[in-house]
């Protein structure tokens, strides 16, 4: 038996990194998973992943930024398995600019899929979580926790995500609901392994602090999600959940 055996999971980024590592571990312990992305290829990827571990997962073309694809995106997952007991909003972008050089465009860009995305896909979500007593988990970061150099967007976005956690977290205390949040620090996704620096940065801000551990795999931090999603944490709720190696505690 599976730990999400007969129950129906949706997964945002699914196409690489924690997203997918979430999307595919979710379908080996038994749920039934529809994981959405803007990129086509890297979702087929996925599918083949899964097919390959002898699972079976279902994806489909979304961009969350946009609310009515959000609730597209929710009444599909529900259109085929009919229910929804897990939301994970791990999607999430990062764009490295100093702050005189952050554009409208970055901003609307950062804050629009990593905020404005989490908060529509659980806004779309939440009648189905109410009525199957589901949960969310939410991605932050390390970064909306702490300052980060040349991450402004980024930090701001993750940020909101951090409160965001929180004030529904209190919003639906009676519910039945849980709504929880990891927070990860260095992980080795794409996301971070294809960054790029603006030009002529103090480097030594961008590496505070220094901790003497290597990044954390996507695998890890699906982990703390699956945790965090499970009957194992059914008295967690309203929680930032570190999974950073240590960074904040250095």
């Amino acid at each position: 038996m599976g730990r999400f055996d007969g129950r129906v999971a949706l997964v945002t980024g699914a196409a690489s990194g924690m997203g997918r590592a979430t999307a595919l571990r979710l379908a080996s312990e038994g749920a039934a998973v529809l994981g959405i992305d803007v990129d086509a290829t890297g979702l087929s990827e996925t599918e083949v992943l899964a097919k390959e571990a002898g699972n079976a997962l279902q994806t489909g073309v979304y961009d969350i930024s946009v609310a009515s694809r959000c609730a597209e995106a929710v009444e599909a997952c529900v259109d085929a398995f009919g229910r929804l007991d897990v939301l994970a909003n791990v999607a999430g972008i990062l764009r490295m600019k100093r702050v005189d050089e952050t554009s409208e465009e970055d901003w609307n860009l950062v804050l629009g899929v990593n905020l404005s995305g989490t908060f529509f896909m659980s806004q779309a979500a939440m009648p189905h979580l109410i009525e199957s007593g589901g949960n969310i988990v939410n991605v932050a970061s390390v970064a909306g926790l702490k300052g980060q150099a040349y991450a402004v967007a980024y930090c701001a976005s993750k940020g909101g995500i951090v409160n965001l956690t929180r004030a529904m977290a209190v919003e639906y205390l009676k519910s039945g609901v849980r709504i929880n949040a990891v927070a990860p620090g260095g992980t080795d996704t794409p996301m971070i392994t294809k960054l790029a620096f603006p030009e002529e940065i103090d480097m030594d801000l961008v590496n505070l602090p220094v901790v003497p551990r290597p990044a954390s795999a996507p695998e890890d931090i699906a982990a703390v999600i699956l945790f965090l999603a499970s009957d194992e944490a059914r008295s967690v709720h309203g929680a930032i959940w570190s999974a950073d190696n240590g960074m904040l505690a250095s």
